[in-house]
């Protein structure tokens, strides 16, 4: 983490200083039942990066305790994604490993008084519950002897009784104002085989049981989390306390990280991978890690941008070019510069000799001198930009247009002196010629030109194909929305979020490989599509444009 402070860090600086902890343990505890996205992001940056600058140890812990969601795809995934963020975890660890030891210490509450098996259903806990101004009411079931309990408990975990039959709930307080402690549900019944444990459990702890058994089990000291989980820190507390664990860990809840015209809700990034309105949990307008990998964010980016927008208690909603920013100023010195033409028109320079070409030089990157040169190769057709050439152009149009002059990058000045156009009047050629005495680096100073264009060498071009991406989401404050418009947030996906384009690119990038990443000229940052680039045709997604208004 950055020098900058943040309350955390104040919190594990006191807690070491003041001798309450002598050493600092995190870990990133996901659920393996979907894909990380940014705002995990922001949470495995905080806790290894504040156990690195502590000198202490975070855990890659995997929340598996609901075998009707979880898949060793997403444990693949998620892996992958924190490793590639560039974290080591120290350990690897999984809570059904703990399961037999979540078994002990719900037996232990049993046998203490403070749990009881509930034969109500989920329908009529829930009503019993109560409200935020009204108590709950007690269970019929809830003082069952222990003896009986116990038994039942025991019956539950040897698969008599079928899913909903029967729950663990914990015996703490019915009129409580927190509505967490009114007895919640510890264990459920599932008969559905886990992708660690197989069929070897048919009940699982829940979440607010499991979570803080499994931080004491592994030493955690620091349990840091999104302030979603605030009202659930006195539950926390009471399982660590009453299920007598040696290890006590201390929950401290941050702010969600949220970005404009975003979707994190994992489940309406589900939706969109299974409805396909997007091409997979990689696709490049999500925000998941290896949809910004895919589409060429880099995790140098990713890590900066989370320093930048801070660590607090609050809500807040963090604009999306503040993300693209950082992976602009990542790039600037690494990127090598070169052309590509998304949408041709060719040109025809009339005077240049028939047969020849030249070979450029050109920096591979102007503003890191370090890496070198570049040679193009230049000849009698090349192509531009459509949106280069206007043949009735307005005031202060310095491109092409009929009798104008620009400079080619790289190369030399170019006058258009004819358009030629097929049957149905679309511009489909131009026809220039070229002066010499012009070309760049020879030091002409004659006369200036304002218009400077790219482009590239017809005979020589590689075909590729640019996909350019806008916001999915239309709406920024989508995420928020009362539901009472009877929208769906799919009412919001943006339906010209892809462009997909068929151009031209410098024939020295055919070595390009999958994930390499460039400055084209004019255009933005683009990568290499690792999904879609063959050997014959590159795809490149464009990561951000050139230019942005943001402002740190």
């Amino acid at each position: 983490m950055e020098e900058n402070s943040n309350f955390i860090k104040t919190i594990i600086k006191e807690d070491l200083e003041s001798g309450k902890r002598d050493k600092v343990v995190t870990r990133f505890p996901p659920e393996p039942n979907g894909y990380l996205h940014i705002g995990h992001a922001k949470s495995i940056i905080i806790n290894f990066g504040l156990a690195d600058e502590f000198g202490g140890k975070t855990n890659l812990r995997f929340d598996d305790t609901n075998p009707l969601k979880e898949d060793q795809e997403y444990v693949d995934s998620i892996k992958e994604d924190v490793a590639w963020l560039g974290y080591e975890w120290d350990g690897l660890f999984f809570a059904s490993d703990y399961f037999e030891e979540m078994y002990n210490r719900a037996v232990l509450l049993i046998k203490k008084g403070l749990a009881y098996v509930d034969d109500l259903s989920a329908d009529e806990i829930r009503e019993y519950r109560g409200t935020l101004s009204e108590p709950g009411k007690e269970s019929p079931y809830r003082n069952r002897s222990i003896e009986e309990n116990l038994e039942l408990f025991e019956h539950m975990r040897n698969g008599k009784f079928a899913n909903g039959e029967k729950v663990l709930r914990a015996k703490i307080d019915m009129a409580s104002p927190n509505i967490n402690l009114r007895d919640p549900v510890i264990y459920r019944i599932a008969h559905a085989t886990h992708h660690n444990t197989g069929d070897k459990w048919c009940i699982y702890p829940m979440y607010a049981f499991a979570h803080p058994l499994e931080d004491a089990i592994e030493g955690v000291t620091h349990s840091l989390c999104t302030t979603e989980f605030e009202d659930q820190r006195p539950l926390y507390d009471w399982v660590v306390r009453e299920c007598e664990m040696q290890a006590t860990p201390q929950q401290i809840e941050f702010g969600r990280l949220n970005l404009t015209n975003t979707v994190m809700s994992k489940r309406k990034l589900k939706q969109l991978v299974k409805e396909k309105y997007v091409d997979g949990w990689d696709d490049p307008r999500l925000p998941t890690i290896s949809g910004l990998r895919r589409r060429g964010f880099t995790p140098e980016a990713i890590q900066e941008f989370v320093k930048a927008a801070g660590v607090s208690k609050g809500y807040s909603v963090v604009d999306e070019q503040m993300l693209e920013h950082f992976v602009r100023e990542d790039l600037k010195l690494k990127a090598p510069r070169t052309m590509g033409v998304l949408r041709p028109l060719k040109i025809v320079i009339t005077n240049y000799p028939e047969g020849e070409v030249e070979w450029l030089d050109a920096e591979i990157n102007p503003e890191n001198p370090e890496m070198g040169m570049r040679k193009i190769p230049f000849s009698r057709e090349i192509y531009v930009e459509q949106d280069d050439f206007m043949e009735n152009p307005p005031a202060k149009y310095f491109r092409l247009f009929p009798g104008n002059e620009v400079r080619l990058k790289h190369a030399y000045f170019i006058k258009c002196e004819e358009v030629i156009k097929d049957d149905n009047g679309e511009v489909v050629e131009l026809r220039c010629t070229y002066d010499p005495e012009t070309k760049s680096g020879s030091g002409f100073t004659g006369r200036k030109v304002k218009g400077t264009l790219h482009w590239v060498d017809a005979a020589h071009a590689m075909p590729a194909e640019f996909r350019l991406y806008e916001p999915l989401i239309l709406d920024s404050e989508e995420e928020e929305a009362d539901d009472a418009d009877n929208k769906s947030f799919l009412d919001y996906v943006n339906e010209k979020s892809l462009e997909i384009l068929n151009g031209f690119i410098e024939p020295n990038m055919k070595d390009a490989k999958a994930q390499d990443k460039f400055q084209f000229f004019r255009h933005g940052y683009f990568n290499v599509d690792p999904k879609h680039t063959t050997e014959d045709k590159k795809v490149f997604n464009r990561i951000v444009s050139l230019k942005s208004s943001f402002k740190l």
